[in-house]
């Protein structure tokens, strides 16, 4: 008998469902709670541009293509049905989200038990803390994105999987791939896996995730009669990224972000001296999981015009068994001391911005971006509601469209394409009536992008187009602003044109506001 027939003859520990609920309720009375602040926030970003516009249509039009985006319909459709039977709000949208997150710990504690049974202790508490605490998690867990479904569909499917519970591993690849189109590596992956050990037959059933794929392509050329639903989309996402130059930095940063980046490295260190010095990374089960995260790092590598670090969310809780089960071999006062300063520093990094440009939703800096946004959103409603206001994305979505949560009436926007300084030079100065400039970009002091080779390098091969800072921005507008808001090294900025006869706000009111 083969060692692949040994183990799915081999008797296995059953766990009694009450322990499910009970670590269940655990992790949720962890994470809800936590995140409650940030629930009643309103949309973010991609929240506002893509997905919730998206869900929208499905509730109010009833049919699984949205007009809006061309993402697979499983979350999008979650989102309509919670919507309908709770109401669409924004405290709503981001609580169904954190459900989703809280069966994705689940899932990544039972995945690291699985996978460091040849561990020391229980690194499994250790993997779901460093998980919990993580600020893409964290972030992810409530926003409504697909990143976080991503992480349970393929934490559920790789567990599965390990357990050689292959048709309920290709079902949670059906789920996987009808959340996140990227999620087809996962099924592949496997299928590869069932060939190399000539498992002909459980290779088969990773056939259905893709056929479930192609389906969801199908009826989306169908319906907006080209394969990938957008040319601009496929073009962005399928060869964009092919230029070698990008390429070429791509990887380095999907690798940074995952082995040493806050604090991560910590981890990396012990995964590294576990490797040389002893056999705990050598079994199939870790075999599986290291080729599934490298999978996925060339996947996107190759394929996602954005490199955000949320789209290695679904591969984040290998990385973190991995660093638990490592650490779990170090002499106990080095793995005490490793252990607290990886925790600390990962928490701290929900609130400590790095020294170089990064997108708002890497941390908490979000929740900032939102609350100011909500401010001046609030400040244009009061006292120019009637007037043409001319921003830049997304502050244009969130004054123009209610349903996130901005505004309570629509105001009329005039879009800027971007920023940059020079945009602000080639307004037409006689036809603006108020302007809302923010910062868009997170700009330390001690920015390396202000380089100018470095930013003429970005600006060649990623189409980087820098956006002008607050005090750029002063020396180019030909009026004073009306006021200023400001949030831990972010602003906004609302110009009045005082040629316009519109309302302007009183003297104590139309000043500096610093938050």
């Amino acid at each position: 008998m083969n060692a692949a027939a040994t183990r799915r003859n081999a008797p296995r520990r059953t766990t009694r469902q009450a322990s499910y609920l009970v670590l269940l309720a655990l992790f949720a009375s962890i994470v809800i709670p936590s995140h409650l602040w940030l629930a009643r926030l309103p949309y973010y970003w991609d929240e506002a541009g893509q997905f919730v516009p998206s869900a929208l249509d499905i509730l109010r039009g009833g049919h699984l293509i949205p007009h809006s985006t061309i993402h697979p319909p499983l979350v999008l459709a979650y989102l309509a049905g919670v919507w309908r039977i709770f109401g669409f709000y924004p405290t709503v949208t981001h609580t169904a989200m954190l459900v989703l997150s809280c069966f994705g710990m689940l899932a990544a504690f039972l995945l690291a038990i699985e996978l460091s049974q040849e561990a020391r202790g229980g690194p499994a508490f250790l993997a779901v803390a460093l998980l919990c605490v993580s600020p893409v998690f964290f972030v992810e867990s409530g926003l409504a994105q697909l990143d976080a479904p991503a992480m349970l569909f393929t934490t559920v499917a790789l567990l599965f999987f390990l357990q050689d519970r292959i048709p309920l591993a290709a079902a949670a690849c059906v789920a996987l791939v009808l959340s996140k189109e990227t999620g087809v590596v996962v099924p592949l992956v496997f299928a590869a896996w069932m060939a190399r050990e000539r498992r002909w037959r459980d290779a088969a059933w990773f056939i259905f995730p893709t056929a479930a794929l192609a389906a969801w392509i199908g009826v989306l050329t169908h319906f907006t009669g080209y394969w990938g639903g957008d040319r601009d989309f496929v073009r962005y996402n399928l060869f964009y990224p092919l230029h070698p130059v990008r390429l070429l930095f791509a990887l380095p940063r999907r690798l940074y972000f995952l082995f040493i980046a806050n604090f991560h490295w910590i981890g990396t260190l012990a995964i590294v001296a576990a490797w040389r010095t002893s056999r705990l990374f050598h079994n199939r089960r870790w075999k599986i999981a290291w080729l599934l995260v490298a999978a996925h790092v060339v996947m996107l590598t190759l394929l996602g015009g954005a490199v955000l670090n949320r789209y290695l969310l679904p591969v984040l809780p290998v990385v973190f068994a991995a660093m638990a089960a490592a650490l779990s071999l170090v002499p106990r006062t080095m793995r005490v001391a490793a252990t607290c300063v990886l925790l600390t520093g990962l928490a701290a990094s929900n609130w400590i911005n790095p020294p170089y440009p990064f997108p708002f939703e890497d941390n908490l800096s979000f929740a900032d971006f939102l609350k100011l946004h909500a401010d001046a959103a609030d400040y244009v409603q009061h006292w120019f509601l009637d007037s043409l206001v001319t921003t830049a994305w997304p502050m244009t979505a969130e004054l123009s469209q209610p349903d996130l949560g901005f505004v309570e009436r629509g105001i009329r926007v005039e879009a800027m394409p971007n920023l940059a300084p020079q945009t602000l030079e080639t307004l037409d100065w006689s036809r603006v009536q108020v302007l809302v400039l923010f910062s868009r970009d997170w700009d330390p002091p001690l920015n390396l992008m202000r380089s100018v080779p470095l930013r003429g390098f970005w600006q060649r091969f990623f189409h980087f187009v820098p956006s002008a800072s607050a005090e750029e921005a002063r020396l180019r507008v030909p009026f004073p602003a009306a006021v200023h808001f400001e949030r831990r090294g972010q602003w906004v900025d609302v110009y009045v044109n005082p040629a316009i006869r519109i309302p302007v706000p009183p003297a104590h009111v139309a000043g500096v506001q610093t938050q």
